[in-house]
């Protein structure tokens, strides 16, 4: 007997104005329903050779957008709201997410993949996901102790890590010197006012990721009365490449975390 009515598989043709839907779609190989995406992105590498970039964070090209005629627009976080906005306007159905966590990026995954009509898949790789953070945190608990970590998002001004960056740094083995600025969501709530704070905290290690510029760590170890900072003492700076953790997708579960263990692990062999 034939059904009624067809039976929807999702949406078809979905425009990625940020990196972590793009990334997250083809880590569930449904790369084909993508008519267009973010210029910042580069994972996967792929995806800048055979998708059109239709945006950037805080603007995109809403008429090159409408032209691809998307049944499905994925953005994040309230700075993109009048990208949105706009999109809604001419019709566009649009999601935007607004997760700050680690169980926040796994319930995108989920939440994503069954909009688009693979919940199965996208449940699946959420469970690997998470059982590697398990493992990272178990091989993290042979330490001989746990470093305090500063992370630093950027330094004009000094601008510490979001929560996520703070949950994997724990996940990883280190305690955040500043959790009760990443428990804000906002990067403005995240300013430092007095960069002695970061010196009166003393972390072991300071790890850097200034989204769109080289991490320099002589720069950092010069700023005035920061030479007594442990980290600093022991020449533990170290940059962590933005792409890999400044985005609230699946890269920050894997290669970001894993690149915070390895400094922290690193760290840990000197202890002994």
């Amino acid at each position: 007997m034939r059904r009624p009515f067809p039976v929807m598989q999702g949406p078809r043709r979905i425009v990625c104005l940020t990196e972590e839907p793009t990334e997250t779609l083809y880590g569930l190989g449904e790369q084909d329903r993508i008519v267009g995406i973010s210029g910042f992105t580069v994972r996967p590498a792929i995806a800048r050779r055979e998708k059109p970039k239709v945006s950037a964070f805080t603007s995109a090209k809403v008429g090159e957008i409408l032209k691809l005629k998307p049944d499905f627009v994925v953005g994040f976080s309230d700075i993109q709201a009048d990208i949105a906005a706009e999109l809604i306007r001419a019709g566009i159905e649009v999601w935007i997410a607004n997760h700050r966590s680690v169980e926040g990026i796994l319930d995108y995954i989920r939440r994503l993949g069954a909009l688009v009509g693979v919940a199965g898949k996208a449940d699946a790789w959420a469970d690997t996901l998470q059982r590697g953070l398990e493992a990272i945190e178990e091989e993290a608990s042979k330490l001989p102790r746990r470093p305090r970590v500063y992370f630093e998002e950027w330094d004009e001004p000094l601008i510490t890590g979001i929560r996520w960056v703070a949950e994997l740094t724990r996940i990883a083995g280190g305690d955040d010197v500043f959790p009760e600025r990443a428990a804000e969501p906002l990067a403005k709530q995240r300013i430092l006012e007095d960069p002695g704070e970061v010196a009166r905290r003393a972390p072991d290690i300071i790890l850097g990721s200034w989204c769109g510029k080289k991490f320099r760590p002589e720069k950092v170890a010069a700023r005035p009365g920061w030479n007594a900072i442990p980290a600093v003492r022991d020449g533990e700076l170290h940059e962590i490449k933005s792409p890999l953790i400044l985005q609230p997708g699946p890269a920050a579960l894997t290669d970001g975390v894993r690149a915070i263990a390895a400094r922290i692990q690193a760290w840990g062999r000197g202890q002994g």
